[in-house]
């Protein structure tokens, strides 16, 4: 076999036949009637098949077709699409905003940490710097042709067809991709979001095909939502169903499927245009404020750099190339010596100390602070938490978690850090 570009997953009705599948994978997951003895089939709706079971009972038979490339044809794909696509600011390149930089790139080492929201003024560079982190990704082991980026060692974030033929012994082809960045656009629908039926198909082959959404794109990824403050209710309930369960299930035209949708949550926009639903900002691991630089030599230093970009954006990508390389050995070096980062029980029963006397509500922030120290420890190079790695990580883990007094003028992070230094003096 060549590989595997496409492919597709017919599932048909049969009377009395067990439940079988073959050794290919599938972008879309397709849903046909087919008649069998003890089925009537009638076509009284446009665009599907009405049918009525009499005494037989329904097995499910999945049957798959692959279809072939040429491995040095999708190499030249990825060539062109790469060279395509637009210029992206190096994160390197940033100036200031160290707070932001910082809650991203504890994300991108640990992303069971939960994402991270991003609040501030209009122009801060709060997109760029979201969108310049794609250049730093890792790599990641995903199965080959898997619409969902399933792992070939973890369960956990596998979609049904892996999962079943890894029951059956089957060998997997296994690829290395880049983590994905997706971004959930304000104006998206619900079927755009959690993934929808192929309508098309169903009207010219008689065919359901599920056609996966953003969700399923995301999936070990990140999925970022610029102005989240601004995003319908109803696609505020979708990411909270999604964030919770790790699981995107849709219902539509009697077909349910469900798949992994476990991805970081990155979120950025200007408290001036309204506020966050609590239990969506409660999702997200990390909070960080950004603020307008004051400091008059570095706004021209930030004027500067972005009229160079704007000039020759290549150019000034080579510019800083070195130093992007060196933050993707970091991150990658990290990333591989997380799980040997450890943090004393007194650290622990203190940081939790501090959860309950500022009344944060849950055990969120206690497991958010545990894993950004770690992850803050390996990006350092060390593989033991100490106080000093707390004190940076605990105002952005538990400042969106504590209960707004309308009375109170001093900023949240600022009761985070005094109440810190009082437990751990």
């Amino acid at each position: 076999m060549a590989g595997l570009l496409g492919t597709s997953s017919t599932v048909r009705f049969f009377a009395s036949k067990p439940f079988s599948s073959q050794s290919h994978y599938s972008k879309s997951s397709s849903f046909s009637l087919c008649p069998s003895p003890g089925i009537s089939l009638g076509r009284n709706s446009v665009g599907g098949t009405e049918f009525k079971k009499e005494r037989s009972k329904f097995h499910v038979l999945v049957s798959n077709v692959a279809t072939e490339i040429n491995p040095a044809e999708e190499q030249a794909q990825k060539l062109a699409s790469k060279e395509s696509q637009r210029p992206v600011y190096p994160f390197a390149a940033i100036v200031g905003q160290d707070e932001m930089k910082l809650c991203l790139l504890l994300n991108v080492i640990d992303p069971k940490i939960g994402g991270v929201m991003i609040m501030g003024d209009r122009g801060t560079g709060k997109s760029t710097a979201v969108r310049s982190l794609v250049d730093l990704l890792p790599e990641i082991k995903v199965v080959a042709g898997d619409a969902f980026n399933s792992d070939p060692d973890d369960p956990e974030v596998q979609g049904m067809e892996v999962r079943e033929k890894l029951m059956k012994g089957e060998e997997l082809p296994v690829m290395s991709t880049k983590i994905n960045m997706v971004d959930l656009p304000l104006g998206a629908t619900e079927d755009r979001v959690c993934g929808t039926i192929d309508i098309e198909k169903a009207l010219t082959e008689g065919v359901k095909a599920f056609e996966p959404g953003l969700l399923a794109k995301a999936n070990r990824g990140i999925l970022y939502v610029d102005e989240v403050n601004l995003l319908d209710d109803h696609l505020v309930d979708v990411l909270l169903d999604s964030a919770a369960s790790g699981w995107n299930t849709v219902e539509r035209e009697g077909i349910s499927i469900s798949h992994p949708a476990r991805f970081i949550l990155i979120g950025s926009g200007n408290p001036e245009e309204g506020e966050l639903r609590p239990q969506l900002l409660d999702r997200f691991g990390m909070h960080a404020q950004v603020g307008t630089v004051k400091d008059a030599e570095l706004r021209v230093k930030i004027v500067e750099e972005r009229a160079r970009f704007d000039g020759n954006p290549k150019e000034f990508r080579e510019s800083y190339e070195a130093e992007q390389e060196k933050l993707q050995k970091q991150i990658y070096s990290a990333r591989s010596s997380l799980s040997a980062v450890t943090i004393d029980h007194d650290l622990r029963v203190k940081i939790s100390k501090v959860c309950a006397e500022l009344n944060v509500d849950g055990l969120r922030g206690d497991i958010v602070t545990n894993r950004a120290a770690r992850a803050l420890a390996a990006l350092k190079g060390r593989d033991k938490v100490n106080t000093e790695d707390i004190s940076i990580v605990i105002p952005n883990c538990l400042r969106h978690r504590l209960r707004k007094d309308p009375l109170e003028s001093i900023d949240s992070g600022l009761l985070v850090i005094e109440k810190f230094y009082e437990v751990f003096a």
